[in-house]
């Protein structure tokens, strides 16, 4: 058998082995986030949605940027990406006297916030790329009453998590109806229930909910809205690199049969 056919044979080998592995990394990376984001609800989030991120971030800094930064984004990329005048971007989110080159950062003292919360409340600059903008949707539908929590609110999504609900006043009170509970464990939350109402519909707040789901979704990758404009470009270089490497393997085989 001549040398180069040895040599394709065994490239082939190779090349058909690291496929296998990257396909079964892959699938164990699927399988890890299908179990870890159970039972969370469809977002239905879109970075590309312009006019939903431009109401998130709205609701952003009008409900969250008081505790939580998002220290990797600045106030002129939020211009530039969101189609926004500057003037207006520091009028309407920069509420601590930033200028438009700053970096978006909460004004809140760490020391101050370790007393009142038991911990610095998170940067959510990458909150969507570590949990999903399903699991940022779900966990801001998912707060209800707890008189045994220190904050006075619960959520099941994310249990005694150290923050109460900041969009009460939009999606109403929640009330939890829970299972009788076993010997050795808690009574588990089987629904919420509006107990008290609040401005939106439950309707408008799933809107509300989605709005700042994608705000964060764009916060953790601002490059994704470039990203669908070069997608067509890419794909025709890909079909022409195929090509060009179709072209060139018949080159290499030719003298082998």
């Amino acid at each position: 058998m001549p040398e180069s056919t040895k040599m394709m044979q065994c490239f082939g080998a190779k090349l058909r082995f690291t496929v296998l592995l990257a396909l079964a990394a892959l699938c164990g990376a699927a399988a890890g986030h299908a179990e870890e984001g159970g039972g969370l609800q469809q977002s239905e989030a879109k970075a590309s949605n312009i006019a939903s991120v431009q109401r998130g971030a709205r609701l952003y800094f009008n409900y969250c940027s008081g505790c939580h930064s998002i220290k990797y984004m600045s106030y002129s990329r939020l211009a530039e990406d969101l189609k926004l005048a500057p003037d207006d971007v520091l009028k309407n989110f920069a509420f601590n006297g930033a200028k438009i080159g700053d970096q978006v950062v909460s004004s809140m003292p760490a020391d101050a916030s370790q007393q009142w919360f038991g911990k610095t409340p998170p940067d959510l600059s990458l909150e969507a790329r570590a949990k999903s903008a399903d699991w940022i949707y779900t966990y801001l539908k998912s707060f209800y009453v707890d008189t045994t929590a220190s904050v006075g609110w619960n959520n099941t999504v994310f249990p005694n998590a150290s923050m109460p609900n900041p969009l009460w006043e939009l999606q109403g009170v929640q009330a939890a109806h829970k299972s009788a509970a076993k010997a050795g464990e808690d009574a588990k939350v089987e629904k919420l229930e509006i107990a008290q109402k609040g401005r939106q519909s439950p309707e408008e707040f799933d809107g509300t909910a989605r709005d700042l789901a994608s705000f964060l979704l764009y916060v953790g990758e601002p490059a994704a809205l470039q990203r669908g404009a070069i997608g067509a470009w890419v794909i025709l270089f890909l079909v022409f690199f195929t090509f060009l490497a179709y072209l060139l393997k018949h080159e290499y085989w030719k003298d082998v049969h």
